[in-house]
C-alpha cells in the first residue's frame, strides 16, 4: 500500500483498465489497478492517454494517508500534464460529480449497512408542473445557482497537472462542499461560479475517510447556498437528479435523472470504506465528483462520488445526513487533513510494488522501506535533498518498514520541525535533515 503527502495519479475513466500510470494528482488517490470495476468521476481528460511517469504512480498527495490503487476502482478526475501537452485521465477527477471512490483507492465490495443518521432536513415538497409531472426546469432553476465547477492545478517533479470537479455552495460567503479526492493535495484551487467568474479558493479541511472536503472561495459574497434535504427520508424508487461538470465540458452543468436504486450502501477496500451511500441509476460520469444529487424538491440529498465500471447505471452518492456532522467538524478545523499540518512533499509506495525495471534504473538495493516515487518541487522534501528513487528506511531513528509509516511519522510533527530522514540511494545510506513545511502553504 502506498502513501503520500502529495497527490496520487489518476486513472482513465473511459476505460476501467488504465493503459499507463499518470503522474499522481495532488491529493486524490493512486491510480487504480487493472480490471478496475468501481469508477469515480471527477475530472475530464482532454487526451486519451496520460504520459508514463518514470516511477510508479504514487498514492494520494494531500491527505498523506496510505492509499493504494484498488483493482476495482477508478477515479473520474482528469489531469492534464500541461508541460507535456494536454492529456487527461477520465477515471479520476473529470468534472465534479463522481470521484470519491477512486481517489480513495476504494475497491469493489458493495454491502448493505444500517443507517444511523436522523432526518434533519426541511420538509420535501415535490416541485411539479400543472399536469402533476416533476418539473425538472423549476428544480434546476432552484439548484443550479448553487453548483460550481472546481479546477485544480499542481506542479510536481513530473510536470504540471490540472483537473476539474464539482461542488455545492453552502453559504453566501463562498463555503463550498466537494469530494476530498477532488482537491486532495492540490496547491492551487479555482472555483468557477454559476455566473462564469473564476475565483481562487483555499482548503478549509478534508476527511479522506468520508471523501468530503470544504473549500473557501476568496473575495465573494451574496452567493446562493443550496438547500440541504434529508437523505434519511428518501425511499427506494424516489426520483433524483444529478448535476455536475461531467467530462469537464464547461458551460452549464450536465443534468441527469433517475431514481434511488438502494440506500445505505458501503463501498469497501484496502481498509478504507465509504458508508451510507445512496445508490442511483441517474447517470454519473467523470467530472461529476463533488456535485449534488437532489430530490424532487430540489434539495441536496447526496454528494456524487463513484460509479461502477462496466455496469449499467450504477452510481453512488454520499448521503447528506451522513455528511452533516463531517461538515461541522471540518468547519471547526477538526478534519483529518487541514492546512496547518506538517507537510513533507513526497509520495511513497511499498518496495514490493516497484517494478523490476524501475528497481534497476534507480539501483535499488534496500530490502525494506518506502520507495519515493515523487517529490514535489519547492517542498520540504525537495529543499532537503530527497529524490525520486530514494528508499526511506528511517525517520528520526525509527525504522520504516512500509510507506504508511512515513505519513504517520510526519503527522506526529508540526510545520517548522526538523526531522532526520534516512534513505538508501543507489546502495548508499545517507541521513538528510529536513525542515517540514505547512500543508496550507503548498
Amino acid at each position: 500500500m502506498g502513501t503520500s503527502d502529495t497527490n496520487p495519479s489518476d486513472t482513465n475513466p473511459s476505460d476501467a483498465t488504465p493503459e499507463s500510470p499518470a503522474p499522481p494528482p495532488p491529493w486524490s488517490a493512486p491510480e487504480p489497478a487493472e480490471s478496475a470495476e468501481v469508477v469515480v468521476s471527477d475530472a475530464t481528460p482532454e487526451s486519451p492517454t496520460p504520459p508514463v511517469p518514470p516511477v510508479p504512480p504514487a498514492p494520494p498527495a494531500w491527505s498523506q494517508p496510505a492509499e493504494q490503487p484498488a483493482p476495482v476502482v477508478t477515479a473520474a478526475r482528469s489531469r492534464r500534464p500541461l508541460s507535456a501537452g494536454k492529456a487527461a485521465v477520465i477515471g479520476a477527477l473529470v468534472g465534479g460529480l463522481v470521484a470519491s471512490v477512486v481517489a480513495l483507492g476504494l475497491a469493489g465490495v458493495v454491502n448493505n449497512s444500517d443507517s444511523t443518521t436522523t432526518s434533519s432536513g426541511p420538509t420535501a415538497t415535490p416541485v411539479v408542473s400543472s399536469s402533476g409531472d416533476l418539473d425538472i426546469q423549476a428544480i434546476l432553476a432552484k439548484v443550479q445557482p448553487s453548483v460550481v465547477m472546481i479546477e485544480t492545478s499542481r506542479t510536481t517533479s513530473q510536470g504540471v497537472f490540472d483537473g476539474a470537479g464539482s461542488g455545492v455552495i453552502l453559504n453566501s460567503k463562498g463555503l463550498v462542499l466537494t469530494n476530498a479526492h477532488v482537491i486532495g493535495g492540490i496547491s492551487e484551487i479555482t472555483v468557477v461560479l454559476p455566473d462564469g467568474t473564476s475565483h481562487k479558493a483555499s482548503l478549509v479541511g478534508a476527511s479522506p475517510d468520508d471523501d468530503l472536503a470544504l473549500v473557501q472561495v476568496e473575495g465573494v459574497d451574496g452567493l446562493v447556498p443550496a438547500e440541504l434535504g434529508s437523505s434519511d427520508d428518501l425511499r427506494v424508487g424516489d426520483e433524483v437528479i444529478a448535476i455536475g461538470n461531467a467530462l469537464n465540458l464547461g458551460g452549464e452543468p450536465t443534468v441527469t435523472r433517475g431514481i434511488v436504486s438502494a440506500k445505505d450502501r458501503d463501498l469497501m477496500a484496502q481498509g478504507e470504506q465509504l458508508k451510507q451511500l445512496i445508490q442511483t441509476d441517474a447517470a454519473i460520469n467523470p467530472g461529476n465528483s463533488g456535485g449534488p444529487l437532489v430530490n424532487s424538491a430540489g434539495q441536496v440529498v447526496g454528494i456524487n462520488t463513484a460509479i461502477v465500471a462496466d455496469a449499467q447505471n450504477l452510481g453512488f452518492s454520499i448521503a447528506i445526513d451522513h455528511a452533516r456532522p463531517v461538515i461541522e467538524n471540518l468547519k471547526a478545523g477538526k478534519g483529518s487533513v487541514n492546512p496547518d499540518q506538517a507537510f513533507l512533499g513526497v509520495s511513497s509506495i511499498e518496495l514490493a510494488e516497484v517494478p523490476d525495471d524501475v528497481r534497476a534504473t534507480f539501483e535499488v538495493t534496500a530490502k525494506k522501506g518506502a520507495f519515493v516515487s515523487e517529490v514535489v518541487p519547492g517542498s520540504a522534501a525537495d529543499d532537503g535533498g530527497l529524490q525520486a528513487g530514494d528508499v526511506i528506511v528511517a525517520v528520526d531513528g525509527r525504522d520504516i518498514d512500509e510507506a504508511t509509516q512515513v505519513r504517520d511519522e510526519i503527522l506526529n510533527n508540526k510545520p517548522g520541525d526538523q526531522v532526520r530522514i534516512t534513505v538508501i540511494r543507489k546502495g548508499e545510506e545517507r541521513t538528510l535533515k529536513i525542515t517540514l513545511g505547512r500543508r496550507g502553504d503548498t
